[in-house]
């Protein structure tokens, strides 16, 4: 399964790594040397791109909207082997690592959760809860659309693509179940980026679980299987450690990078202001 899925994350740009010269500008205005867009294992990045676009123009209509959810997404797993072997991967540690009879519900939140928490729900036979940016919800059972109002004290497992500091969870997926009396108890994403995420939903109450983790050891596998170089391999090791340590030192080894990029494309040249008005590698 590991294995599988550190291919699948490269194969399809989810994860991509920057040049060991040319690390990316983030819109903070930090530097780093890889981006993580978990919904790319959706097959690719123009499908996941489509599916962004056919949630955004069908949110009016929720019944439409879960429609045409359902067949596209199960139409994509039934027709794309890494979207189909992600999404089997998900099912198999449910039954493996969760109590799935102590689950009543699955959720999902606005928008890149759906990609996932959809097909997990269909094939497990549970009911989805469709979390709402605006926290408004909708009980969808693969055919219909209901509405929700009380959900009787049952244990939820939420789904998502990705967790970082797992704001949105204690801002909106966790209070959204709570005020229909429910509780999020187990969470599953794809990955953890290891960012305080999993602690913080262990405060919170829920246990955390991920297919894979953002650690050197992934890296170290990605470079095995061919997905990266050797000197990309010690960028992300050196990045990991110490990030703004390990930025600080590349631009003071590469003085024509933060002139290049001042230099650059508009979006480029302003995040590079940003850098140095914020002082970040000083």
């Amino acid at each position: 399964m590991y294995n599988g899925l550190v291919e699948s994350l490269f194969e399809t740009k989810a994860l991509r790594i920057s040049p060991e010269d040319k690390p990316f500008w983030y819109t903070s205005g930090k530097l780093g040397p890889f981006y993580v867009n978990t919904h790319f294992l959706y097959g690719s990045e123009e499908k996941a791109v489509n599916l962004l676009k056919i949630i955004d123009e069908n949110k009016v209509d929720v019944s439409l909207l879960h429609e045409k959810l359902n067949g596209e997404i199960m139409e994509n797993y039934n027709s794309d082997p890494i979207f189909k072997g992600l999404i089997d991967d998900m099912v198999s540690y449910v039954q493996n690592n969760i109590d799935i009879e102590n689950i009543g519900y699955i959720s999902g939140g606005e928008r890149r959760d759906w990609f996932f928490s959809i097909p997990v729900a269909k094939i497990l036979g549970k009911e989805h809860i469709t979390i709402f940016k605006d926290l408004s919800m909708v009980l969808y059972d693969g055919k219909n659309v209901n509405e929700i109002k009380d959900i009787n004290g049952a244990s939820v497992l939420h789904i998502a693509d990705l967790i970082t500091e797992a704001s949105s969870y204690e801002r909106a997926w966790i209070p959204a179940i709570k005020s229909v009396n429910g509780k999020i108890t187990e969470s599953l994403v794809v990955v953890d980026r290891n960012q305080g995420g999993s602690a913080l939903l262990e405060k919170l109450g829920v246990k955390s679980n991920s297919l894979c983790g953002i650690n050197f050891e992934l890296f170290v596998k990605a470079e095995k299987l061919g997905c990266i170089s050797h000197a990309q391999c010690v960028m992300v090791k050196e990045y990991l450690e110490n990030p703004d340590i390990a930025m600080k030192n590349f631009i003071e080894s590469h003085p024509e990078f933060m002139a290049n990029a001042l230099n650059s494309d508009n979006k480029t040249a302003e995040r590079a202001k940003l850098c140095i008005e914020k002082g970040f590698y000083r």
